[in-house]
């Protein structure tokens, strides 16, 4: 919906309003047009209906509205006297049209001096839990939102099973663009798992002012640009999404609007500088292990089962020159006979043994094995006797499968670029080189039409030879650098994909996708930091300490006061 489509809307939603409730602003001994000038007549229905002014605000902001305009209409009515529960019922089913035969087709009385008061312990009850949700979905929305890390892309520095509380207000916060949405969930409405939205209408998308930018190196939770799933992990084709509604990812911003950048043997360099990283980010790569012997439990559990890759396997000649269907057959069942000896686990993902010994120039590949770590890892674990050698493996054999997916723009994820990271008016000229670069944005993010005729590009019907960007872009990677679907991916990050930033972990529990009976908390990272520098400290004793100090106080207090 356009910035017109939605003033037009609201003046259809003014128009209505005013129908509805003129005949009972004169009964409450208001003129007629009161009801008729927009945001005027909300502030005169609460004077009307006896409730604070300030509520007006929460007509007007996405979400709360929702809620709160149901309860607008039951107080409209109940303030003439219809206060049944069938009343009550009509007035919410018919979407406050209930209203137009409560003005036009009873003769109703102004109740100026009802009680406001819930006149059952279930009205009271609602009344609470309803200004609760209220109170929680606009911290949600607008200041502080929790979220949970499901993937190992930033681990060490965020692991699978921190809970975060990310902050809106630090960049600005987005206000909602899809208005009709369940509170307080994402996409999904637990236990029923039914979609939580309705795709439209839809606000123009803005931003509330930030306290501050985003700064190279900053963790960032942002909308998924390429986002076609219903569900988390749940992938689909053809799945269109609103912005706000897209599965939230959280990543690490390494490249900035007008940064130039390109990544070479797995390390980024940002205008042909490496980057530097934060002290407490542990970048991890894939590292080729060759052991003295065979590769055994021993082994991985001196190395770590979960920085476990899998062993590099010899598959038989005989089983390769297969045809490809009967080969996917015979590597599985040749595969799973592997796995079944006691000392050995395969690797089952797109690195081929052959990969690997082409980087290595190795013959055989048979005492090898690939193990996730940070450097600083690898140059610990090279000094074992067991171990004839820790090389970072690095993906060198170009390929369509990193962004743009294009054959003219090959790369792998360890070697890539360089590439422009759009910025807001910023200019760039549009060839048939560059345009697999910039065609998502163009269209997708930036919502114009390009049609190409020859060497010819042209964007809305008209022939372009540059074009100027309407926002800015980022360039978000995970730390775990083999283990992340990030930007070299799905490439830029709109600015108005940008969700907030992570600020503290308020809990974080490990083995947190095996299942409730396996969790174990994680207590040196509960309370502690999300940002700053040198090792993270844990603020849970204190948070302990101050909790107990409030509750002997008000112990005291309430004591004193009963004994006075």
């Amino acid at each position: 919906m356009t910035m017109t489509q939605w003033l037009l809307f609201f003046l259809i939603i003014q128009v209505v309003h005013f129908l509805a409730t003129w005949k009972l602003y004169v009964k409450a001994g208001r003129k007629a047009w009161e009801a008729a000038v927009p945001i005027y007549n909300a502030v005169v229905l609460m004077g009307i209906i006896n409730r604070p002014k300030w509520w007006v605000i929460l007509l007007f902001i996405p979400i709360i509205n929702l809620i709160m305009f149901p309860v607008v209409w039951v107080e409209t009515i109940r303030s003439f006297g219809r206060n049944s529960t069938l009343d009550t019922w009509l007035v919410v089913l018919t979407l406050g049209f209930y209203i137009f035969y409560v003005s036009y087709g009873l003769d109703v009385e102004y109740k100026k001096d009802r009680d406001l008061k819930p006149r059952s312990a279930a009205g009271e009850w609602v009344s609470s839990i309803l200004f609760a949700v209220v109170a929680a979905t606009l911290v949600h929305t607008y200041f502080m939102q929790p979220y949970v890390i499901p993937t190992s892309s930033l681990e060490k520095t965020l692991m699978i099973g921190d809970f975060l509380f990310v902050s809106k207000f630090h960049y600005g916060a987005r206000t909602p663009m899809t208005t009709v949405s369940f509170p307080m969930v994402h996409d999904t409405i637990p236990v029923v798992k039914s979609k939580s939205y309705l795709n439209k209408p839809q606000l123009p998308y803005f931003r509330l002012p930030g306290f501050q930018k985003i700064k190279r190196n900053d963790i960032v939770v942002f909308s998924w640009p390429a986002d076609t799933v219903r569900q988390f992990f749940k992938k689909e084709k053809g799945v269109e999404k609103p912005i706000d509604k897209k599965s939230n990812y959280v990543k690490r911003c390494v490249g900035l609007p007008g940064d130039s950048l390109q990544i070479i043997d797995g390390r980024v360099h940002i205008n042909g500088e490496r980057l530097v990283l934060s002290d407490r980010a542990k970048p991890q790569y894939h590292h080729v292990v060759t052991t003295k012997g065979p590769l055994n439990n021993n082994t991985l559990n001196a190395l770590g089962r979960k920085n476990y890759a899998g062993s590099l396997v010899r598959i038989p000649q005989d089983v390769m020159k297969q045809s490809s269907a009967d080969r996917v057959i015979a590597e599985r069942t040749f595969l799973t006979r592997f796995k079944e000896d006691s000392t050995y686990v395969y690797f089952t993902g797109g690195i081929s043994e052959q990969n690997v010994a082409n980087v290595l120039k190795a013959e055989s590949t048979k005492d090898m094995a690939l193990f996730n770590m940070t450097e600083e890892e690898a140059k610990a674990f090279a000094n074992s006797s067991e171990i004839l050698s820790v090389e970072r493996f690095i993906e060198k054999k170009p390929g369509n499968y990193v962004f743009p997916q294009s054959a003219a723009h090959r790369g792998t994820n360890d070697n890539f670029g360089p590439i422009y990271i759009p910025e807001a008016g910023k200019t760039v000229p549009l060839n048939l080189d560059v345009l697999p670069l910039y065609k998502k944005i163009i269209t997708k993010y930036e919502g114009n039409t390009i049609s190409v005729a020859g060497n010819q590009i042209s964007i809305n019907g008209q022939v372009a030879d540059s074009y100027t960007f309407k926002q800015d872009y980022f360039w978000m990677m995970g730390d775990n650098r083999h283990r992340s679907e990030d930007s070299r991916v799905w490439g830029y990050v709109p600015y108005n994909h940008v969700v907030g930033k992570p600020v503290f972990i308020w809990m974080s529990i490990d083995n947190f996708n095996d299942g409730l009976k396996n969790w174990s908390i994680r207590w040196d990272r509960v309370f502690t930091t999300v940002g700053g520098s040198g090792k993270s400290v844990s603020y849970f004793r204190y948070f302990i300490g101050a909790l107990l100090v409030w509750i002997g106080f008000n112990y005291f207090r309430k004591r004193k006061k009963k004994a006075a």
